[in-house]
């Protein structure tokens, strides 16, 4: 943006123009008007109307118009209306020229260089960045932009007040220049690498979730919009690989995501998908990732050749590295997840590092591989929904991310495939819908809050035989209110209950309603059940002597004598990486 070409007095920087605004974190225009340019019409912005949509490649987008700038000409001229706010009143903005005509005393220009960024980022490669000068350079970067609609899977996109779970599928589809030597050129390609992305609601902690190509699992029926826009009904199967939820039986990227929410119980907002190609363009558009190797490699599969030590890789090596598993660990898949992993945290430290952040050559570099190489759904197939995405990942300090790999076991049908590991993948499973880290990672204002919580918990407990509660079926499998109902009678002698089928409406996860004079009652049914804290929902009024609580079952009931609350940290011994800390591949 040229400020002596449109007008403005001479000796203005226009990195100086740009001003951050502390309420929504993007780089604000401020233009100071000079003596010699009338100022806009009352009630004009200068801005140029148009559509959002990157379809239409001369229009700038709506929604976003401070940090995606598209003025030709023209400003907020004074008078009424939206676009006739005083910019002198903002904090960090220049003050308009005196009506006298006399300038007030230029501001001394700051002796470094202003550089602007902005952030859009994903899991794999955590960071897309590029300086946005003009409008021109949004519709170079959003015209990039493959996107493959979600199908209705998901939540339908992320927000600022909850946590985000990103999906990021690597692909072994053989597309691209110079590919083909891999084998498999026809291959329509599997979901190969998997890591589902979780970022805690207070953005203190993340963790990164690997998922074995190799698991056996099921695949949900699957609802695809095909490529010719038509709508396609994949039937679902059980007892396969996970990695054929992408690709095979032309299923989309949107299957995958509803595979993971059937595993794991975890709703996905987003997901992106990199294939060969995303992984040398970004490796090499940030200079290289830096690897450490306990012992020399020689991989034919792979084409990985390297010595012992420290190295720094990018490109076709960089890939190599990535799909190196006979030459690692005990040769398996499983190996590969854990130097993928290595690699990763290796890459964020990458992009944390000023040497990337403080680059605009490679922040322009990187924008331009990832919105090239990535596909992504089509909640975020615009450059500034991708960016507010990954301002979001991004918050997150590497020290506090955690790698790990969903818990397996080897299949004792099939030693070429893994089983979950039923006594731990539940308990990671639950840490990461709970929102709980992976690190010891809590700021004290969610400790208070958690200690305020517990507090429900804490206190006498009544006689199971004097607990009376109606339990409602809120979303829980089918028949899980009778199931429930059975063992409490039963196993728990809870006689004062009964199964009041489904509920008037579904919750998102179970819950237990109950009177002040009844919390004696909720204490014993939640030490029962593993109910957590946040489940119990007292009301303000007491009950009659006769009414009974409401216990709900969720999505979150499995079966009963089950705990529903998440473990405080995860078990033991599974395999986990901290993203801040450099390992040597053995």
């Amino acid at each position: 943006m040229d400020a002596q070409g449109r007008g403005r007095e001479e000796g203005i920087d226009p990195a100086d123009q740009w001003v951050l605004n502390p309420d929504t974190g993007d780089y604000e225009l401020r233009l100071a008007p000079s003596a010699g340019r009338p100022n806009a019409p009352a009630g004009t912005s200068g801005r140029t109307p148009g559509p959002r949509r990157r379809q239409d490649p001369g229009t700038a987008p709506s929604d976003d118009r401070a940090s995606v700038p598209s003025q030709r000409g023209g400003r907020r001229g004074a008078g009424g209306g939206r676009g006739d706010r005083d910019e002198t009143r903002r904090p960090g903005s220049r003050a308009a020229a005196p009506a006298s005509g006399r300038r007030k005393a230029k501001p001394k220009k700051s002796r470094k260089k202003k550089v602007l960024v902005w952030t859009g980022g994903v899991l794999a490669f955590l960071l897309v960045g590029a300086g946005t000068a003009t409008y021109l350079v949004y519709q170079h970067f959003n015209s990039n932009i493959t996107a493959v609609s979600t199908d209705g899977a998901g939540t339908g996109g992320f927000s600022k007040d909850r946590a985000i779970n990103v999906l990021v599928i690597g692909t072994d589809k053989r597309t691209g220049e110079g590919n083909e030597g891999y084998g498999d050129k026809g291959s329509v390609g599997h979901a190969d690498t998997n890591i589902l992305f979780h970022v805690s609601k207070d953005r203190t902690n993340a963790t990164a979730l690997s998922i074995p190509r190799d698991l056996i699992t099921d695949i949900p029926d699957c609802p695809t919009t095909m490529e010719d826009g038509s709508q396609k009904d994949i039937p679902g199967s059980s007892g396969g690989r996970f990695n054929t939820s992408l690709g095979q039986s032309d299923r989309t990227p949107s299957c995958t995501m509803r595979t993971v929410t059937e595993l794991t119980g975890i709703k996905v907002d987003h997901f992106m998908v990199a294939d060969f190609n995303a992984v040398k363009s970004m490796t090499t558009a940030v200079g290289g990732v830096d690897v450490c190797l306990a012992k020399d490699i020689d991989d034919k599969n792979s084409h990985l050749k390297l010595s012992e030590g420290e190295h720094t890789i990018q490109g076709e090596q960089a890939l190599a590295f990535l799909r190196t598993r006979h030459s690692v660990g005990f040769g398996s898949d499983l190996s590969r997840i854990e130097i993928q992993q290595q690699f990763l945290g290796s890459l964020m430290r990458k992009l944390k590092s000023n040497d990337t952040l403080t680059s605009p050559t490679k922040m322009w570099s990187l924008a331009e591989a990832a919105t090239k190489a990535l596909t992504v759904d089509d909640k975020i197939d615009d450059i500034n929904q991708l960016r507010k995405l990954g301002m979001e990942l991004a918050s997150v300090d590497p020290k506090n991310i955690t790698f790990t790999t969903v818990p397996v076991l080897d299949n004792p049908n099939d030693n070429a495939t893994v089983i979950l590991d039923q006594s731990k993948a539940p308990q990671v499973f639950s840490m990461m819908r709970e929102d709980v880290s992976f690190t010891a990672v809590a700021k004290q204002e969610k400790a208070k809050e958690k200690a305020a919580e517990a507090a429900k918990l804490k206190g006498e407990m009544a006689d199971p035989a004097d607990v009376r509660v109606d339990v409602y079926n809120g979303g829980a499998p089918a028949g899980s209110a009778q199931s429930a109902l059975d063992w409490l009678q039963n196993e728990q002698g809870v006689l004062k209950s009964t199964n009041k089928a489904n509920a008037p409406a579904d919750v998102k996860k179970t819950q237990l309603v109950y009177a002040p004079n009844q919390a004696d009652q909720a204490r014993r049914l939640a030490d029962m059940m593993g109910l957590t804290a946040s489940a119990l929902k007292p009301t303000t009024t007491d009950a009659g002597e006769m009414d009974p609580m409401v216990l709900t079952l969720g999505p979150d009931f499995t079966k009963a004598g089950s705990p529903l609350s998440a473990p405080t940290k995860a078990p033991a011994d599974i395999q986990r990486v901290e993203a801040d800390k450099a390992v040597c591949a053995k």
